[in-house]
């Protein structure tokens, strides 16, 4: 599945909220984001607009490692 060129971390980090993630900090321009569904677990999000693909990419798959899901159907929970 493709993933979106013109997607904003903000936009990312609302979508995320949905999966239970939540803001934990920021240092400079990377936004912490912490959930404790399924475990506590940790995600770095650069605050760019448009977040670059394969940042995006590598987003999506540690979140798909986390809730046992791939990166496809991350972006279909997530994205669509």
């Amino acid at each position: 599945m493709k993933l979106p060129r013109d997607l904003s971390a903000e936009d990312l980090i609302q979508k995320l909220k949905n999966l239970g993630y939540r803001e934990t900090r920021q240092t400079g321009s990377h936004i912490r984001l912490t959930s404790a569904q399924k475990g506590e677990h940790h995600i770095t999000i650069p605050n760019h607009n448009p977040l670059r693909v394969g940042t995006l990419s590598a987003i999506l798959v540690d979140i798909g490692e986390h809730f046992s899901m791939t990166r496809d159907e991350c972006i279909q929970k997530l994205l669509e």
